[in-house]
């Protein structure tokens, strides 16, 4: 069993955000490139309108390609669906995991799903009962964990009522997201500390961004709390939408080198994980952003 349980969303959350759309069968290739480094939890796509995210068309695709695939057998591969719709075209796909999305912020949810937090939280009631009924499993996202981009700084107060009704609706874990990657040691050790109260260590996650350079030192925070799933972006894949030219998801190879020197066990070679990133920025068609991609790339033993 590994110390530490790495969610790679490069396949969704990186590229939804990435200028360049990749073919699903590129983003197949990718998927089992991160399975054959050690990666078993792959987020595969997403089942939003193509009109919104152009890059998570033919998910279903994705999807399909890879479930029969024996190499892919124990590799959990969610998918997000942000309603009912796309709940059902995700089962018609054959997923057997996904994932909904709510924020802590009001004016967040508004701009990124036009709905109020409470409204969106109703519209996950519905899938919930899918979910329940066909067996799949359900894992929660809360963006704007510290501050947003509309708002400015987020309270724990703001973000506990939502992590609370998504594990209420049955969702397995939670993962928090520092959407905007303005958090800092100090904002996220105040929100960990108030949701540690209330919630374990074992079912939340955390979503980091690089956007100010906070990511790996706000992950080592998370560690110290006892939390142990981290969600990470092969080659720092998913620029920040909110800050022009800045970095958006923490690295994969950053979160593997950190782990493995502090002595945990993360199940992913990371000399794999280097050369996924190159490969995956070699068809972004552009130098990948990942320091210790750049650093270890071409020198590995």
């Amino acid at each position: 069993m590994t110390d530490v349980k790495l969610v790679e969303v490069g396949p969704r959350d990186g590229l939804q955000n990435e200028a360049t759309v990749l073919s699903a069968s590129t983003r197949v290739e990718l998927i089992e490139r991160l399975a054959n480094a050690g990666l078993r939890h792959i987020e595969a796509g997403s089942f939003v309108s193509p009109k919104w995210v152009p890059q998570m068309a033919g998910s279903a695709d994705v999807l399909q390609a890879l479930l029969p695939k024996k190499n892919m057998a124990n590799v959990h591969l969610p998918v997000l669906t942000p309603n009912v719709q796309g709940y059902q075209l995700a089962r018609e796909a054959g997923a057997r995991e996904v994932a909904i999305f709510g924020a802590a912020s009001e004016t967040f949810s508004q701009k990124n799903i036009n709905c109020s937090i409470a409204e969106s939280l109703q519209r996950f009631e519905a899938i919930q009962a899918l979910a329940h009924a066909d067996n799949v499993a359900l894992r929660g996202y809360v963006s704007c964990l510290v501050a947003c981009p509309y708002e400015g700084d987020i309270s724990p107060a703001q973000v506990i009522p939502v992590v609370r009704r998504l594990f209420e609706l049955g969702c397995y874990e939670v993962s928090l997201g520092d959407t905007i990657g303005r958090g800092t040691p100090h904002s996220v050790r105040r929100v960990l500390r108030a949701l540690l109260a209330e919630f374990p260590a074992e079912k939340l996650a955390l979503h980091l961004h690089d956007t100010y350079g906070m990511a790996v030192a706000n992950l080592m925070t998370g560690l110290e709390l006892g939390i142990r799933t981290i969600d990470a972006s092969v080659g720092g894949a998913g620029g920040c939408p909110y800050a022009n030219g800045a970095s958006g998801n923490v690295a994969t190879e950053e979160v593997v080198y950190l782990l493995e020197r502090e002595g945990l066990d993360t199940g992913v070679n990371l000399n794999a994980l280097v050369d996924t990133g190159h490969w995956l920025y070699q068809q972004l068609g552009k130098p990948v952003v990942s320091r210790v991609n750049q650093a270890l790339f071409g020198k590995q033993g």
